[in-house]
Order: C-alpha cells, then structure tokens, then sequence
C-alpha cells in the first residue's frame, strides 16, 4: 500500500482519481500501486535553508507530514516569523551581510551535521539553483530536496540549457553558446543576431541580472548594469545573451519528477504580467491560450525533462510570439517557484509535499500522480503584494505594519511570513509581503474575487502596490486575458494611484502620543483640559432677526455707516470669536467649538454691530497649530450667521502676515474674504506707517467692503508728560484716514492703555471735528479700566465699542459684555440686548474654556495689571509672548521679560506695538534676556551680535517706517550697509 496525495472534494475508497464536489482539502489516499522500496529514505528532520514566506511554507508541509523542523535565520531576522514556525531554529551568518548568511554553504551544512537533519530544503532564491549546494548536501549524506546537483548545474547553466533543449528537439531562441564575461563578447553577438537582445544572469532567475538592449550604444552600459546584478544576486556576474521576442506572452509549465525517469507535467501557468522581469500577476492555466499551443508546449516541457533526467519540482519556461504562434524555450528553474501556489489551487496537489515525497524516494505512481488523472480545475491567480511605492518606481519601503487587514472569503488564499500588525519589514531582503491567491470556475470570477481581497487589504505602516494591482485588476486589456510581457509599461495609466490618506491611523496615532507622552506644545501650564460637554442654549426655530448685515446689504458701505452714526444707542462688537480667545487661549479655539454656538448667536444677538471672527493672528495659529483652514471657518460662520457683519483685523499692507505682501496679493485676499462672507475690515498698520495703510483700505474698499481705516493707540493723551504721541498727532492721523476715504474711523488700544479720561479727551476732540464720522473704539482690560474707558468713550461719542462675553472677558481681553450693557441699561445709550441671552452666552464660552486649559493665561496673571501702563504689552501678545517664552526655555523668566519689553521698546525708539512691530519687540525682549544682555552692553555689542530676522527687517525698513524715524546709532549698528527703505515695501508687486 502506497500514501497518493490529492486536494479532493471526495475521495471514493475503490477509485483513484478525484472527484469536484465540496470545498476542497488536502488528505492522503492508500492506492494499491507499489514500486521498488531500496531506493526510499525517510525524513524525519527537515531544515529549510531560507527565510520568509517559503520558509513558513515547508514548515507547515512538513507539520502536516509529520516531519520535525529546523528554521536557520540571519542577525536581522532574529524576530522574523519563521523562526517561530518551526521546531528548531540557529542563528547563522555571525557578522556575515544579511543575504551572505543564506548563501554560506559550509555553515548551513554544519548546522544540519550538528542537529541530525536528513534533508534540506532550499526554498527560491539564495542557493536554490545552486549546484555547489546541492553537491555540498549530497557529499554530506543529506537528502537535497530538489533535483540531484548534476542537472541543477546542466539546467542552472543557461547555455547547458539551452543545448539540452536543442538536443531534446524542442525550440529555441538564438542565443550565445555559452557564458558571455566580456562586454566585447556582448558586441560581437549582437553584430551577428542584431537587436533587441536580453541579457540573463547565466546563474540565476527571478528577473534580477536581466536587461533588453534596443541600441547598440546601450550594450556596454546595460551589460555591466545586469553583470553586476547578477554578480550580488547569485555569486557570478557571467551573462547570457539571446535575441529578444517583442511582445511575447510568457507561459511556463510546473514539471514534477521521481528518482525512477517518471516525469508529470502539472499544467502552465500564464506569466505574462511583468515589471521589468520581475512577475507581478501569475495565472494558472494560461487564458485563452490556442489548445494546440498548450499541448505542443506541455509535452515538449515533459519530453525535456525526462531527457534531463530531471528529479523533483520545476518549471520549465517559454516565450510564446502571439503573431506567428511558435514558442521557445527560455529557461528552466530547477526549483520550487514563487507562483506554484496556482498550480497547487487549480490541480488539487500539494507541491512541497510532493517534492518531500518524491525526494524520500517515492514514485509518482506512489503518490497517485498519473498523468492522465490531473486535470485541472478553474482558474487561479496570485498577485505578489509587496512592500513597494509603485509612484516612486517601486521603491522598496520598510518599517513597522501598524495596521493589518486581510481580505479573506471563499476562494482566497494568503501566504505570507510578515502579514501581521506588528511586523518589522526589513531593508535587507526581498519586499514580498504577501502572495495573496483567488481561485474560481472561470477566469472572469477569479480576477472579481482578487479584486474584492485586494480592495479589503488595508495596510498601513509601509507603503504597498496593492494600489497598482487594484488598477491591473480594473483593466479592460487584463481582465480579456490577452496580455503580453510588456503590458505594465504600455499602459501608464496603471500609476494612476489614488491617494490614501491614513487619515483614521494618523488620528489614532496622534491621540496614543497624546495620551502617553502629553501635548508636543510646550505649555505655560500643567491644567488639564476639562471632561465637560459645553451646553449650547437652545435656537428657535425660524430664520434669525434681520440684523446690521442687512442694512450692509442693502445699502452698501456708505449707507451703513450713515446708519451707523444716526443709530441712538450704543453699538457693540463683540471679539470672543477672536481677539478675546487670542488674548486669554493663544487663539487655540477651534473652529468646531465657535461652529456649535453660531445659530444662537445670530437669534439672540441680532442687535451686535459686528463680529470680530477673522484676521490678526487667525490665520497664523489656524494652519500652524490648529491645522485648520481659516477659509473654510469663515465660510461655515457666515453660513450659520447671515445675519450679523463679520469684522476682521488687516494688518494693511501685512494683510494677515509678518511682513508686508506684494500690492496685488492683498487686493486678492480682500477680494476672497468678501466672496467669502466678510463684511467690515478693520484696516491699521503697526507703525501707524499711513502708505501702509493705504494699501490696506484700497483692498477692502475695492473688494466692496466696509472699511474702518484704524490708528494704533500708544502713550497717554491725558497726560502733560506725553509728548510723542499727543492728541494733536491722533488729529493729524484721522485726517489722514478721513482723505484715505475710510467710512469708519476705527481707535486701536491694543494695549488697554486708553485711560478713561485720555478716552474722553481723544473722543470727543475727534468727535468735535468730524460729527459725521462713526467712531469705532478697541481695548483691552489689562489694567482693569477697560469698562471705564469705553464707558467714557461712548459718554464722548463714540458710536461702537468692543467687548468680549462676560466668562471670555476682563485681563488681557476685552472689557465686559454684560457689564457695559448692564451699566447702560435705561440710559439714552441703552445697548438693548438681552442680560438673559448673555447669560447662556457666558455659561457656553465657560465651559468650552475649561476645554482649553493648557492653554490658559490665568496661571501667570491672575487679575488686571496695572504694570501694563509702563511696559505696554498688547493684549493679544502676552499670552504668545508667554508661550514662546516656555517654547524659549525662558518660562520662569517671564517677569524679567516683561521688564526687558520695556527696554528693547525704548531701544527701538518707543514704537506702535501691535503685530508685526509688537513682535519685533518681542523677539528684542527675549533676545536681551536669553543673551543677559541690558541697554549698554548690547549697544556696545550690536555690531558682533547675531540678532533674530525680525529685527533687522524692521530696521531695514520692511514692515515700514516709525514715527519720529530709526533710533540711532542702533539702527546703523545692525545693519551698517542696509540704506532705510523710505518706499512703502507692498510697492513692488508680483506677476
């Protein structure tokens, strides 16, 4: 009784053959058949002399036998899978380069003398078709699992191939006689046969050492290219040359043989789909392959091999020219291949199994494996999934799988040794990941079942051709089945990959860092972001109440601020959606928290004069930290509010930059921020530089806006001692900005120094001058007097002031909401807006507050401040002065900043402070104190100091020109060679 081996759907007792009837499986079945017994040997420890999937392949053949295993593995493959899968495992190649310790024989051979091994299985690729090995196994009494080492060297040595194929009378491709060394052999061959030629690695397969040569100025540089390949892939460089078929399928057949002259063809296997040599896609049988063709093919593969004497597993490979018909022998591989897989799916045997058999001793008669009898059975396709980018030429990728899918279901099959979450893919070796097998009735179904498995498959990690092959497998020209060896590269469209964003790993990835390692911002305080659900007031049904962007709308900007200034009550503008969160939170609020509250803003507030939701520092936080797009929040505000203006802060000719912008650009920007829902721009220049301004108002103006050309407030009107920016320097400025053609005239406090009689005094004398001009007033409450002074202000005329909602006010914010409204409640400038509606307004803002607390100010300045007076720090740049001050390493130096502030203001002359100039005051501050630097010793220094950009940009004039000029001799000292620019910057616009 013998052991037959078949993959049946039933198995009758009395019948040899297989039958189709359910899923199929792999199982023995006796036979009656016997052969001679003195030629067997049992194995009863295998070793594979190779890694990766292969190597987890034989194990599980051998696991199923019965046969013990033995895994050796490289320094790098220390932590590889199919270490695991075997019984044993040893570390080879000690100091050896990765792929050296596969290839070193007499290590290998030691290691399977020392631990009782009784045959080696060498796998593909490494020493497979390496005669020494072979030999080298024999001469050690150690069963070689492949075919005996005399015909690997007749077969593995192209020439000796090709000779046995003429011998054996079947067809050819012209080629050279015997190993080719020399480039002038290469010449001299072409010269005879013409072109195109191939060049193969005389020694080895897998694509690797190949080359096509169109022109023969090409011969020299290709042939070294391939000898070269050849020389690191398989230990010689020696190269074979044929005459190159164009346009050729490419059809090999999967032979098996036994030690007693009997040789079973297991039908082809269609390996057409290349890329560069190299298979991508095998199939199995050949579709749509002529019968004739097939037959003549099959029976000339058998009838080489038995010349041969060929033993074991093989392929026996062919070049079919698909216009006349003929096929040529190419080459055989005299060892398992990678794409056996289809072959074992479509005929029901079980390859490695049989090579372990055969290789024991076993006939083919043994094993049930009769010619007549195989027949196969639909249609199987592998696809070799590997750890390549298919849009950088197929670079190979390495890493860690983070995330590992598979697609899986009836008629699929994956092997692999790295398919895992976790798994290190290594630089060293191959970048197969994954074999991944369909197998259906016909070809059609086959192709739908490794399309569906391919667009299950998510891997993440590294990168993969799963995207390229989903692009094959949706091709009209593959899926006919009538596809050539050149069929990748005729069709470019197959790289037309989508893009795979990851986007659920990255946020995954982002909140594991987050957890473990808390924020990447370096941070001012250790409070931890409330757990709380911030309760928006419930909306009304219905449209909001018709607002002032109405009166916008209708009337225009000119009729809007005529409305405006006839308006009896006190107009308010409310910051929280800008400045006051860029005051208190380093404008870390996000879009989804202002979102959430917009609808009952625009129900319960239609009274506001505006919004201030864009601009300053918006832009700048929104891309850089927030990650968000500024455009698309005004878009989604505008949206959810239609009714109430939108107001936003332009820095003039900076637009929303550091520096100043190309004329052209801001007249763009302004001209998409009114597309996109804006409505008043509050339009200044840090240095109260009026060309800069200029540049701004026209913009806005041009883009149909409402533009509030502002001045930049600094100093103390009230006081006798002020006597750079005195009142009659204001006067001059909003005569300025009335000829500029501004419809409202914004004042700008952007440090809450406007004392409550400075407020009245500047007020009123503005108001005195031009009764018919809106006046708009902008504070912070730094010092604690922000209510007083806007009090004061609306008591001298002004038309609107500025406030934040109560939870979102006060310090360095804006004055209070609820107590301006409160303390004006039943007065001729009765704001007429709800106490109740700002209530719930407060309690939304105090909850999402918490949310941000990292980011919070409080932690250093727990109340007003009246140091604000002498320092003159603006709002909004105290709490990003503090951050970057942490970012500096400077953070339990903050209150020598402040003090530093107040100098390096002084050795830039006393400037406007708003950004940019505040910042270039900023940066001068921290540089002082990160250097220890006082007002002396960096005099005497400047000339060797290396001092920040943004100092020697204001010095050259970039951001404009200050009031009073450049202080000297500072000025010269930073920049002796640079002239003052005395043009506005924005002048020189861009094509």
């Amino acid at each position: 009784m013998s052991c037959a081996l078949f993959r049946a759907r039933r198995i009758i007792p009395s019948i040899r053959r297989w039958q189709r009837i359910s899923e199929p499986s792999y199982i023995f079945v006796r036979t009656n058949t016997s052969t001679s017994t003195q030629n067997r040997r049992e194995i009863k420890k295998l070793m594979v002399a190779n890694r990766g999937e292969i190597a987890v392949r034989v194990f599980r053949a051998c696991s199923e036998l019965g046969i013990r295993t033995v895994a050796v593995y490289s320094e790098q493959d220390r932590l590889h899978l199919h270490r695991q899968k075997s019984d044993e495992s040893y570390l080879i190649g000690e100091g050896l380069a990765p792929v050296d310790a596969y290839l070193n024989i007499p290590e290998l051979i030691n290691v399977a003398k020392e631990n009782s091994v009784d045959a080696i299985h060498p796998g593909y690729g490494f020493l497979s078709e390496r005669s020494d090995f072979a030999k080298a196994c024999e001469d050690a009494g150690i069963i070689f699992v492949g075919p005996p080492s005399a015909v690997v060297n007749k077969l593995g040595n192209k020439v000796e191939a090709r000779q046995a194929a003429v011998d054996a009378n079947v067809s050819i491709i012209p080629g050279s006689p015997g190993p080719v060394t020399s480039v002038e052999e290469a010449k001299r061959f072409t010269e005879e046969h013409g072109l195109p030629i191939i060049l193969k690695a005389a020694y080895g397969g897998g694509g690797r050492g190949m080359r096509v040569v169109h022109d023969q100025k090409a011969v020299e540089e290709n042939f070294e290219i391939a000898s070269s390949e050849a020389k690191a892939s398989f230990g010689d460089g020696a190269m074979f040359i044929e005459r190159f078929i164009e346009h050729p399928r490419h059809v090999e057949v999967q032979i098996l043989g036994d030690k007693y002259g009997d040789v079973v063809h297991l039908f082809e296997r269609d390996c057409s789909v290349q890329r560069r040599h190299q298979k991508v896609i095998e199939i199995a049988p050949a579709p749509y392959l002529d019968s004739a063709i097939r037959n003549s093919i099959l029976q000339d593969a058998v009838r080489l091999a038995k010349f041969v004497g060929y033993e074991n597993a093989g392929t026996v490979e062919f070049l079919v020219d698909q216009k006349s018909g003929k096929y040529y022998f190419i080459e055989v591989n005299a060892r398992l291949q990678v794409e056996h897989t289809v072959t074992e799916e479509v005929t029901g045997v079980d390859l490695v199994q049989s090579q372990i058999r055969v290789a024991e001793g076993h006939s083919l008669r043994d094993l049930g494996l009769i010619q007549e009898e195989i027949k196969p059975f639909g249609y199987a396709i592998q696809c070799r999934v590997t750890t390549e980018d298919p849009s950088k030429s197929f670079q190979p990728d390495f890493g860690r799988i983070e995330v590992f899918h598979s697609g899986e279901g009836m008629g699929i099959r994956i092997d692999s040794a790295s398919a895992f979450a976790g798994a290190v893919i290594s630089p060293y070796y191959d970048s197969l990941l994954a074999k991944v097998i369909a197998h259906a009735n016909q070809f059609p179904d086959a192709t739908k079942k490794m399309r569906r498995c391919l667009e299950e498959m998510r891997i993440h990690g590294v990168k993969t051709n799963i995207p390229f092959l989903i692009n094959v497998f949706n091709n009209p020209i593959f899926l006919s089945g009538a596809v050539d060896t050149v069929f990748i590269d005729e069709n470019p469209e197959l790289f037309n990959l989508p893009v795979r964003k990851h986007r659920a790993q990255k946020l995954l990835r982002y909140i594991a860092n987050v957890l473990v390692n808390g924020p990447s911002t370096v941070l001012a305080t250790d409070l931890k972001p409330s757990h709380i659900e911030p309760h928006v007031p419930s909306v009304p049904n219905g449209k909001p109440t018709r607002g002032w962007r109405d009166v916008i709308l209708q009337s225009g900007p000119d009729g809007f601020a005529k409305a405006v200034r006839r308006h009896p009550h006190l107009l308010l503008m409310d910051t929280t959606m800008r400045d006051a969160h860029q005051s208190l939170l380093a404008t870390r609020i996000r879009t989804f928290d202002i979102a959430r509250i917009s609808p009952f803003v625009a129900h319960a507030f239609p009274q506001f004069f505006s919004l201030e939701n864009w601009g300053g520092a918006t832009f700048d936080v929104s891309m850089r930290f927030l990650h968000e797009c500024p455009w698309q929040r005004l878009e989604q505000l505008r949206e959810a509010i239609p009714n109430i203006p939108f107001q936003m802060l332009l820095r003039g000719a900076s637009a929303v930059g550091y520096k100043n912008y190309p004329d052209n650009v801001v007249d763009e920007f302004c001209k998409l921020a009114v597309k996109s829902g804006l409505d008043i721009f509050r339009v200044f220049d840090s240095l109260n530089y009026m060309p800069n301004l200029v540049v701004g108002m026209e913009a806005a103006g041009n883009a149909g806006g409402v533009v509030e050309g502002a001045f930049c407030y600094s100093g103390d009107v009230s006081s006798p001692k002020e006597h750079k920016y005195t009142l009659q320097y204001y006067l001059d400025l909003v005569e300025q900005l009335v000829k500029a053609g501004t419809h409202i005239l914004g004042i700008k406090d952007m440090a809450g120094l406007l004392k409550p009689k400075a407020a009245r005094l500047l007020v009123s004398a503005i108001r005195d001058r031009y009764p018919d001009l809106p006046i708009h007033v902008h504070t912070h409450d730094t010092a604690g007097a922000g209510v007083a002074s806007m009090l004061a202000a609306a008591e001298a005329g002004a038309d609107v002031v500025d406030v934040a909602v109560d939870s979102m006010s006060g310090m360095t914010s804006q004055p209070s909401m609820g107590a301006i409204v409160s303390s004006l409640q039943d007065t001729p400038l009765d704001t007429q807006i709800s106490r109740e509606n700002i209530s719930a307004y407060s309690a939304y803002w105090e909850q999402t507050r918490r949310l941000y607390g990292p980011f919070e100010c409080t932690t250093t300045m727990r109340s007003g401040n009246a140091d604000v007076y002498d320092n003159q720090i603006p709002g909004g740049q105290y709490t990003n002065l503090q951050f970057q001050a942490f970012s500096l390493g400077l953070g339990d130096q903050f209150e020598d900043i402040k003090k530093k502030y107040c100098e390096a203001n002084e050795l830039m002359g006393n400037v406007i402070k708003v950004t940019p100039s505040s910042k270039v005051v900023g940066d001068m501050a921290q540089f002082m104190t990160q250097n220890q630097l006082t007002t002396e010793t960096l005099l005497e220094k400047a000339e060797e100091l290396s001092f920040p950009a943004s100092i020697i940009e204001f010095f050259k004039g970039e951001i404009g020109i200050p009031y009073g000029g450049f202080p000297e001799p500072l000025r010269t000292k930073v920049n002796e060679v640079v002239a003052a620019v005395t043009l506005q910057s924005g002048a020189r616009t861009v094509s």
